[in-house]
Formats: structure tokens, sequence, C-alpha cells
């Protein structure tokens, strides 16, 4: 009786280690509605200063020689300086009302090879980020390009105040600083 109820324990077990077979694949169509749609587009909200209009900070170091510079640049447009050439595509902050607040610029770095005969290798391509500069960073031994500012306004953006030109009190009672004057230019 033992010799039976063994027997049909592993019969049991050997069954339900079987199961059923895997399904199999059904080769499909794309429907005929969706083969011949046309790509999406992006299309422009209203919302915020047109991309044309936009305005980037970017900041270049020479890390040889420690100089930096500072391009001003729309999108669409390229500036060289010495051996790098830097593209801005484009430039974004986050509209007021959003958080965490960002801003960002899609650009290109080109910087001439070493030889005298070798031309300008794209070093970058992708966005940059303000906040978070090490998210996505321009890896080269010599040249440092970050995002410093991207003007854009939004609907419902309150103005700036326009600085003035008299000293006025601060909450803490202090005075602002008065602006340094401008250095005479030395001639030879």
């Amino acid at each position: 009786m033992r010799a039976g109820l063994a027997i049909l324990l592993l019969a049991a077990a050997a069954g339900c280690s079987k199961g059923p077979p895997p399904p199999k694949a059904v080769e499909t169509d794309i429907p005929e509605g969706l083969r011949s749609v046309s790509p999406v587009r992006p299309v422009d909200a209203g919302e915020g200063t047109p991309l044309k209009d936009r305005v980037a900070t970017i900041g270049v170091l020479n890390k040889r020689n420690n100089l930096s510079r500072e391009f001003q640049m729309k999108p669409g447009e390229a500036q060289r300086w010495g051996e790098v050439i830097v593209r801005l595509a484009s430039c974004e902050r986050t509209a007021p009302w959003e958080f965490p607040k960002q801003t960002g610029a899609f650009a290109q770095v080109f910087v001439r090879g070493a030889g005298d005969n070798d031309g300008w290798n794209k070093v970058f391509s992708g966005w940059l980020f303000k906040e978070s500069p090490s998210l996505n960073v321009v890896e080269h031994p010599i040249y440092d390009v970050w995002v410093k500012d991207c003007k854009m306004s939004f609907a419902g953006d309150k103005p700036k105040p326009e600085a003035s030109s008299t000293s006025t009190p601060k909450a803490s009672g202090s005075a602002e600083a008065p602006a340094p004057a401008a250095s005479p230019s030395n001639s030879t």
C-alpha cells in the first residue's frame, strides 16, 4: 500500500512539472490606418518667447590658460573662440509656476584637431543644465562649456524692476554700494 501511494505521488509530481506548452507568437501587421500617418510635428502652444527670440548665455573655459569667455547666442547661431566652436540649437527654462526650476540649452561643441590638417571634431552634442551641471558634461581635456542663462518670458511673468540710479535703503537699513568708477585708459 505504501509502495502504491509512493508511485501515485511520484506520478502526480511528474505531472505538475510539465504544465501547458508556452504560447506561440502570432505575427501581426501594422493596422492600415497607422501605416501612412505623417510624423507628429511640434505645436507652438503660445507659451513663452518664440524659440528664435530666446537668448542663451554660454560659458566657455580654456583649462590650459584659465581664460574664460561668455557667448550670448540665439538658437541656430554658432560662435568661435580660438580652437572651439559652440553651436546653440535651443534653450529653455521652466515656467514660473513649474518646479523644480531648470535652465537648459541644447548645444554642440566642436574642437579643432591637434594636427594642421585635422578638421573640426564634434566633442559634445546634448542638453546642458545650469542647476545640474553634472547631469550632462562636456568631457574635453582643454575646454569646459556650461549654460549660464536662457532669457525668455512666459505669459503672466512679472516684469523685472529696472535698477534705479539712486541708492535706496534695503530692508536691513543699509544702502547699496555705489557703482565703481570707470578706470581711465592707459595711453603710451
